[in-house]
């Protein structure tokens, strides 16, 4: 591909839902976009086969694209003969980077660095009040409205020298850790492609998945949905796990075996805080929303409100890169997609 000219405004599109470009460009972020380019016209393109969406496709060098974004298909790729780079305001561009893309040389660039940070909070967050059992004793005092005896409290109850482990060194399960880092606890991790050295620099030990689950107080799921990982966290881990032992997914719900850890949960051997589910609103009649013992959030891990800003500005910062020749310092490469989420 020809590299971008310093100094050249590349001309550019929005491709992404109308409601997705409305939440993560606002006013000033688009103001910033038109400094960096000869952005196109709103209204964004979600529909890459009308004839407005092939008159601005032809003459575009770079895309920015967002949640709702069609797929980016070898037809659509006919008609935008000049498209270069491709940059995404949210994280995972599975969805429209197809393999007519990466065959035409398209830099792509994502901001899943931006988003992993409110994911990772969400977790650090929950790890600390799972550990202290806030939403359980929360839920007592409500209906009891007198204090427990606090020096009965169980020794079960704390983080202090909790054990924590990590299911995948993913940009999500990475930040975990780093915000773990000043807490007295014990990380552990299970990742199939970071040798010794790597947990090492991690500052984490890298144990058999058996045993992660077997050992850890807390498991927070970071996994990608792969064909390998479907259905990872089936009941046999599960059933190993530590009476009391929280399971937080923030991943994907097809990655847990939903059954056997509803099984686990109404039985009260563990605790679960679970943002992702499979579908992603399960059945009203779901054994799931009747455990008591289950925090059910609605996917809001993830960049929401003013988080928007953070992806909003990587992709920008891209963008002000690429135009001037400097190259990508988030590039998604096609080699690395099969582990990204």
């Amino acid at each position: 591909m020809t590299e971008p000219t310093p100094g050249h405004r590349p001309r550019a599109a929005l491709a992404m839902s109308p409601d997705a470009a409305a939440a993560v460009l606002d006013a000033e972020s688009l103001t910033d976009l038109a400094a960096l380019c000869d952005l196109a016209p709103l209204p964004v393109l979600d529909d890459l086969t009308t004839t407005r969406a092939r008159t601005v496709l032809a003459d575009v060098d770079l895309l920015v694209t967002g949640w709702g974004c069609p797929p980016l298909d070898a037809d659509v790729l006919r008609a935008a003969p000049r498209l270069r780079a491709v940059v995404h305001t949210a994280g995972s561009v599975r969805g429209h980077v197809t393999d007519a893309c990466w065959e035409r040389g398209i830099e792509v660039s994502s901001a899943a660095a931006a988003n992993a940070v409110p994911v990772a909070e969400y977790t650090l967050a929950m790890i600390l009040l799972t550990g202290k059992r806030v939403l359980e004793t929360a839920r007592d005092y409500r209906a009891s409205r007198t204090r427990p005896d606090w020096l009965s409290t169980p020794r079960t109850v704390g983080n202090h020298r909790r054990t924590v482990g990590v299911l995948s060194a993913s940009l999500i399960g990475r930040r975990v850790i780093e915000l773990l880092r000043p807490h007295d606890v014990e990380v552990l991790l299970h990742d199939p492609f970071v040798d010794e050295a790597g947990a090492a620099e991690l500052g984490v030990r890298n144990v058999g998945l058996a045993e992660l689950f077997r050992r850890s107080d807390t498991v927070s799921v970071h996994t990608p949905l792969l064909p390998a990982t479907r259905g990872l966290v089936g009941r046999e881990l599960i059933d190993t796990m530590r009476p009391d032992a929280v399971l937080i997914n923030t991943a994907r719900g097809a990655v847990l075996d939903q059954d056997a850890l509803a099984d686990a949960a109404l039985a009260g051997r563990i605790r679960a805080v679970l943002d992702v589910t499979d579908p992603e609103v399960l059945p009203p009649g779901h054994p799931l929303w009747q455990c008591d013992n289950v925090l059910l959030t609605p996917h809001l891990a993830g960049s929401q409100g003013n988080e928007w800003r953070r992806l909003a500005g990587l992709a920008l910062s891209e963008i002000a890169r690429w135009a001037s020749g400097e190259g990508f310092l988030h590039p998604v490469r096609r080699e690395r997609l099969a582990f990204l989420a």
